[in-house]
């Protein structure tokens, strides 16, 4: 059987170490061909055939984000791909070109094993095992069961590329091993959730509730699934789960915190806003359970699943964070350490709280007529028209700012810094930190290219585009009336003026203090 590598460099033939490894591949692929391998013969070629071009994993990615139904599976399908194609690309690109070795004679394989189309690039390494080990390695360091899930299937497809004959055994391992490599490269450069320091770490004192004793639980009917509210009983049998309406949270919200040791509420980020601001006016802690589309607080906050939450409450561990807070009027607000009164709106004399953003100008427009159209066409179409007809008919917003009166296509204020992981925004390291992440976008012409250039610069940056600072505080004056303002995705007409600032550890909520 035919078994070349290019010997350049080396006039007295291959070195002994290699022509051992020959006859060890040549063994192990004979030993593979010879033997009947019960149920294989029609899974295997086809399951080879399936991973050519990625095809199977892009598939396998698309299935772990749809199924997985969190921000956790989400990341590890990205982190999949992404590692997947680094992998292809160090194979492509340098592995098959230093080293040309010649595909294994098939006479030794039936038939019946046999891929329909001989591949015909050089054999070592396997880009199949490769990518296959890329991409099982890249979800299980984002999600460990994913990563359970999807191990089999990898290691299937580099077996098969010795059963059907297209390899040599030693070209399939050092193939996983780049694999394994490039997904370790992309967590070097991107670190995965579990590397990132634990958000929110001022240490609290809460009750330990376990399986839920003493937690009332308000579940907004209109978040999450069908099964929501059951599965909270289900998870926690000795809590009382209060299921209502949107326009009922708060008169239920109220209620349960009088009732209750600890206030539990099931929803996404607007409905833990309204539950945030009535835990901190009755000073009970706050128990969070993601059930919206995009769940930023407790995503930032390490809390993915219901499991999480759960840990949280049997062992009592609790963090204190901050609250965003805008007051209107003319009043100061106080001094950024105490919670105000309530959990009023814009249009109210008390202050309004935020767990993730404030914004004027482009955003509050856009989810205005993102909400208006979502019935009618969808939501993601209804994003699009939103922000095609902002960026072409929008005008800036003028105010006045920290005493500056200036035209701008959007202002945000983050309770606490956004960092970047890797190439992308978003994510908060610390919930506690006191600062306000501001981020201006000037008005001036092409507001699409402006807030791309500001999305892209992140924070702590300064152009005649943008700028972006870490602030205590911010006034805003001389805003024209009708103007929305939006806060965790509602939107509601701002006041004439306002103070945002930050109301410090005010807020008690149950986090594991040991991310799984």
């Amino acid at each position: 059987m035919s078994y070349e590598f290019a010997a350049q460099g080396n006039p007295q033939g291959r070195p002994k170490i290699t022509g051992l490894l020959g006859r060890w591949d040549r063994k192990v692929f004979h030993a593979v061909a010879e033997r009947t391998w019960p149920g294989a013969e029609p899974v295997l070629p086809r399951l080879s055939h399936a991973a050519d071009h990625g095809v199977l994993w892009l598939g396998a990615a698309a299935g772990i984000a749809a199924l997985g139904g969190g921000a956790r599976s989400r990341r590890a399908a990205v982190r999949g791909l992404a590692s997947l194609a680094l992998a292809s690309a160090v194979i492509n690109t340098v592995g098959k070109r230093s080293v040309r070795r010649a595909r294994p004679l098939i006479d030794a394989v039936p038939v019946i094993r046999q891929l329909k189309r001989q591949p015909f690039t050089t054999s070592f390494p396997s880009g199949h095992s490769a990518s296959a080990a890329a991409f099982a390695t890249g979800v299980a360091l984002e999600s460990k069961g994913w990563g359970a899930v999807v191990a089999p299937v990898a290691a299937s497809v580099a077996f098969s590329r010795v059963y059907t004959g297209a390899h040599y055994p030693s070209d399939v391992l050092v193939g996983a091993a780049l694999g394994v490599g490039a997904a370790f490269a992309v967590r070097g450069l991107v670190p995965t959730r579990s590397q990132l320091p634990s958000p929110g770490r001022p240490r609290a004192d809460a009750p330990a509730l376990p399986q839920g004793e003493g937690l009332v639980i308000v579940v907004n009917q209109r978040s999450g699934s069908a099964d929501s509210a059951a599965r909270v009983r289900e998870a926690l049998p000795l809590a009382e789960v209060v299921e209502c309406e949107p326009d009922e949270l708060g008169p239920e919200l109220e209620k349960a915190a009088e009732r209750g040791r600890a206030l539990g509420v099931f929803g996404g980020d607007g409905t833990i806003n309204s539950a945030a601001a009535v835990a901190v006016d009755r000073g009970v802690p706050l128990a969070v359970f993601p059930g919206g589309t995009f769940n930023h607080f407790a995503y930032d906050l390490g809390i993915e699943t219901l499991e999480d939450s759960c840990r949280a409450l049997e062992s009592g561990d609790a963090v204190r964070v901050d609250l965003g807070r805008f007051t209107p009027g003319t009043g100061e607000p106080g001094d950024g350490t105490d919670g105000g009164s309530g959990g009023g709106t814009g249009g109210g004399a008390g202050p309004g709280y935020f767990l993730n953003t404030f914004s004027l100008g482009a955003y509050p427009e856009l989810v205005n007529i993102r909400e208006r159209w979502s019935p009618r066409i969808g939501g993601w179409p209804a994003g699009v028209l939103a922000a095609a007809l902002v960026l072409r008919h929008g005008r800036p917003l003028w105010a006045e700012v920290q005493g500056r009166r200036r035209p701008m296509w959007l202002l945000f204020a983050g309770n606490g810094i956004y960092q970047r992981v890797g190439p992308t925004p978003g994510h908060r390291q610390d919930l506690a930190d006191g600062l306000l992440d501001v981020r201006v976008v000037h008005g001036g012409r092409w507001p699409g290219l402006r807030l791309l250039a500001a999305a892209l610069a992140g924070p702590l940056s300064r152009s005649p585009v943008h700028a972006a600072e870490k602030l205590h505080r911010v006034r805003i004056t001389g805003l024209e009336p009708g103007t929305p303002m939006a806060y965790d995705g509602e939107v509601v007409d701002a006041p004439a003026e306002l103070t945002v600032d930050k109301a410090v550890g005010v807020l008690t909520v149950y986090r594991p203090q040991t991310l799984l």
